[in-house]
Order: structure tokens, then sequence, then C-alpha cells
């Protein structure tokens, strides 16, 4: 069943309304096909015109939505013989960043991101994307062993932040995540990192301190979550919405800032309602943005990576 979202309620009923004329007309011998095509296209231009508007907080929504590809979609898609490699030779595996060595376009590169699952029982596994320490100590050591045998490194970011449970303090979630961002910026090999849900605070930055940053259209990406802006700026959630607003977190605006450098299309209605032509196009972003950093020296691309982040906000 399609899950709908606030906005799209219009929409929804529309939808339905197509549904029950075709129940009607393949339970009787009324000829209803041109209403229902008229109603389809109504339908279509809608969600065009709906999705050609939506304000920060409706994209907040649109990058949540559980029908979203996720990185195993992803890695099915376009990353072919991907062998996933586990453990961070420290604590423990963490499944909330999976990465492993695979092809793009026949191209040997390693692989990694946030997996948030898709039911219960694999978001409880991936704890919905969110990160512990040994997370980011996994992706340390696998960003290494890419370093060390030459290949570009891709990351795909989709995590409402890194784990904030008294575990993670424990062992120690700031020094790691510092760390990891640090092992992006020491990388003499290409990085190439694509936002592709929620791309939040470090546990986002983590693993897309990057020579080149691809977003979604729908994604969003963010220092903190807009609830979390708005119950410190205003102490309710309730202002969720002014806060994305003013936190400027969509696509279009932190291309405008520099913070990431290509914004890829969605399919109307975003990712969820086309995920095979989602999935295929940033598959064919991230490959011509590989291209694009081949001929580089390691030196330079670890150079103009850090010199990016460094001169951001001056």
């Amino acid at each position: 069943m399609q899950h709908f979202l606030d906005f799209e309620k219009p929409i929804a009923d529309l939808q339905a309304r197509v549904a029950e004329l075709r129940d009607t007309a393949s339970s009787g011998s009324l000829n209803i096909e041109s209403e229902v095509k008229r109603l389809e296209a109504k339908s279509q231009k809608m969600l065009r015109e709906t999705y050609e508007r939506l304000t920060p907080w409706q994209k907040t929504q649109v990058a949540r939505h559980p029908d979203r590809p996720h990185f195993k979609d992803y890695v099915a898609g376009f990353v072919e013989d991907f062998m996933p490699l586990a453990g961070d030779r420290a604590f423990s595996d963490d499944l909330a960043i999976i990465g492993g060595f695979g092809r793009i376009g026949g191209r040997r590169v390693l692989v990694m991101g946030h997996e948030k699952g898709d039911d219960t029982e694999s978001r409880l596994r991936h704890n919905f994307g969110m990160a512990k320490p040994e997370g980011y100590r996994k992706a340390i050591r696998l960003m290494k062993l890419a370093d060390r045998f030459g290949l570009p490194v891709v990351t795909l970011v989709d995590t409402p932040g890194a784990f904030p449970g008294i575990q993670a303090e424990e062992r120690a979630q700031a020094e790691a995540i510092a760390r990891s961002t640090q092992a992006c910026l020491q990388l003499e090999v290409p990085i190439v990192a694509a936002i592709v849900g929620e791309g939040g605070s470090g546990g986002a930055i983590a693993l897309s301190s990057a020579n080149t940053v691809l977003m979604f259209q729908h994604a969003i990406y963010s220092v903190i979550s807009p609830e979390g802006c708005a119950s410190i700026l205003w102490r309710t959630a309730d202002k969720a919405a002014d806060a994305a607003e003013a936190m400027r977190i969509s696509a279009s605006e932190l291309k405008k800032l520099g913070v990431v450098d290509r914004v890829v299309p969605e399919p109307v209605g975003g990712a969820h309602r086309e995920p095979d032509t989602a999935i295929a196009t940033l598959g064919k972003a991230i490959g011509e943005e590989l291209d694009k950093l081949a001929g580089i020296s390691g030196e330079k691309l670890r150079l103009k990576r850090r010199a990016k982040f460094l001169d951001m906000g001056k």
C-alpha cells in the first residue's frame, strides 16, 4: 500500500477515486475509461505542481519517507560484485554503516553508507541508520584500505544523525566522528559523497567530507534536525517547519551556498515513487563525477578537498 504524506492528501483522495472507478468498471458493463484517464491526468498534474513548490519542511518529510531507496537498494542497482567488509577491529560491527568493495561502471571502488532498514525488524537491526562509534571506526578502517589500494571512495549518506545514547558517549562518539571526518580529508584517492535522504549533523559529515558532494533533489542536509533546532530556539518542536525554513536545508539552497556541488533530480513525486529510476540516475551521476576526478593526483585531490571545507563560511 502506498504511503501518502500529510500534504499529499488531495492527491491521495484523487487516486482513491480513480481506484474506485476502476473497480466499478471491472465489475459491470459501464465504460468509464475516459473519466478514469481524465482523473489520472489531473492527479499527475497535481503531483507535479505539488512537488515543484515543496517547502523545506515538506522536503524533510519526503527525505524521511519510509519507501525511499536505502543503501542496499543502491548497491543492488548500480554496484557490481559488492563484497561487504565488517567490523572496526576494536569493538563490534555496527550495521548502521555498511561498506565494502565493488564496481561502479566497471571501476573498482569502495562503497559505504548508512542503512536505515525498511521494516521494524531491519530498522532495529540497523538502528535506524544512526551509527555508534564502532560504525565510524569501521568507516575509517575501510577508507584506509581504499587509500592503500588506490581505490576511489563512494559514500551514500542517509541518517538522522549519529546515535545519541549513553553507550555511544561511553565509547567516545564525538572523537569517532571527528576521526572519520579527518580520514575523509586525508585520503589521496577520489571521494564522492551523495546525500540520498537525511544528512543529519556530524553523523553525515563524517562520511561526506568529499571532493564532490551530490545531493538528491528532495534530500535534506543540516547541522541539526528541524525539530532539534526548534526545541533549542523556541522550546518546542512544534516550530520545526519554521526551523527548516531558517536553516536552508534543501538541495537548491545548499547548492547556492556551495555546501553541495551537484543536485541530482528525482522522479516526479520523489525517489520513493520510482525508485529504479532514481537509483539509475544517481549511479550515472556518481560515475560521471568519478570520471572527472580520475586524472587528478592524490596530493592535489587531498589539498583541494581540505581547502574546499576549510573555506566554507569565509
